[in-house]
């Protein structure tokens, strides 16, 4: 009885026009507000920023000016590494890698067959693509994704970096604090070491055998000399996770959530003052100009003059 009261005033009632006018204007954007970042890079050519919904956005290296793309089937795209050949390889949470040799133009794709969820990837110095992922799961390939070998460290964790030091020595870091090294360009690792208290690696740094850095939940960041034996704690002016390093020069950045940017002042971490909108940032590349690009959410792209410390919005085109 409820229902037939109702309807008829549905029915008589005046309905407002429905305006698209606004969300046509942001469909015609190559970057949108929609737009969630997970990774960029740059080779000698091109800088490429992926995301969720197969978003691909590419742009001169020496001209910053987006081209927009998506790949098949949208795939929520979680990393990119671009290899010593120069060609891009992307990861996909649908356990496949997309590589691109003609700087983002095009992509191809070949499926990892793992029963495993993956979730960070890198690219060796003899071109070999690496991925790892969950059981500790470690896995490569070195014909282009045509076939891949698979290997864990046999713990019930979720490996979430992966970096090659040169072309024999590597680490992989994550869950409950697991750090293992290769040393004979990832054919066996060592057994895992672990970080104090299961730390849970978000992110992390190293420059050698000895020295790295661990970022995660809380602004936490850990620091070893001694390849992992033990991990101080360093301050931070932050807690904000902590989803990624970049390492230019004598200068390490920290970066985060509600658009945190970390300096290392050589024992702590400096807060890097910003007027930009709070969001996650996620990967950073350098740009000819000398700026750090992050990548991150809401189609965001921030500039970071590691001169002068200005965090700057980029014009999106």
């Amino acid at each position: 009885m409820m229902a037939a009261l109702i309807s008829p005033l549905f029915l008589t009632g005046c309905e407002a026009p429905l305006n698209l006018e606004g969300v046509n204007s942001e469909l015609q954007k190559q970057v949108r507000r929609t737009d969630q970042l997970q990774g960029i890079a740059v080779n000698n050519h091109a800088i490429v920023a992926v995301g969720a919904d197969g978003v691909v956005l590419t742009s001169n290296k020496s001209d910053v000016s987006w081209s927009r793309q998506q790949l098949a089937q949208g795939p929520s795209l979680v990393d990119i590494a671009v290899c010593p050949d120069q060609s891009f390889v992307v990861l996909s949470m649908d356990k496949q890698v997309w590589r691109s040799a003609d700087n983002g133009d095009s992509w191809q794709a070949a499926k990892v067959p793992t029963q495993e969820d993956l979730i960070d990837l890198t690219c060796a110095l003899d071109n070999s693509v690496w991925v790892v992922g969950s059981f500790s799961t470690i896995l490569h390939s070195d014909n282009r994704g045509e076939t891949w070998q698979e290997t864990t460290l046999n713990e019930d964790a979720m490996l979430t970096g992966i970096q090659f030091l040169d072309q024999s020595t590597a680490l992989v870091t994550g869950e409950f604090g697991v750090v293992s090294r290769s040393d004979d360009g990832g054919q066996s690792w060592q057994e895992p070491r672990y970080i104090p208290n299961d730390f849970y690696v978000q992110t992390a740094h190293f420059t050698s055998v000895n020295e790295g850095w661990v970022g995660g939940l809380s602004g936490q960041i850990l620091y070893t000399q001694d390849g992992g034996e033990s991990w101080n704690k360093q301050l931070t002016p932050t807690e904000s996770p902590i989803y990624g390093f970049y390492h230019t020069g004598e200068r390490l950045f920290a970066f985060g959530d509600h658009s945190t940017v970390l300096s290392h002042t050589g024992q702590d971490w400096q807060k890097l003052e910003s007027q930009t909108k709070p969001v996650y940032l996620r990967s950073a590349a350098l740009l000819e100009t000398g700026q750090l690009l992050f990548a991150g959410g809401a189609g965001s792209l921030f500039t970071l003059d590691i001169q002068s410390h200005d965090s700057t919005q980029i014009s999106q085109k």
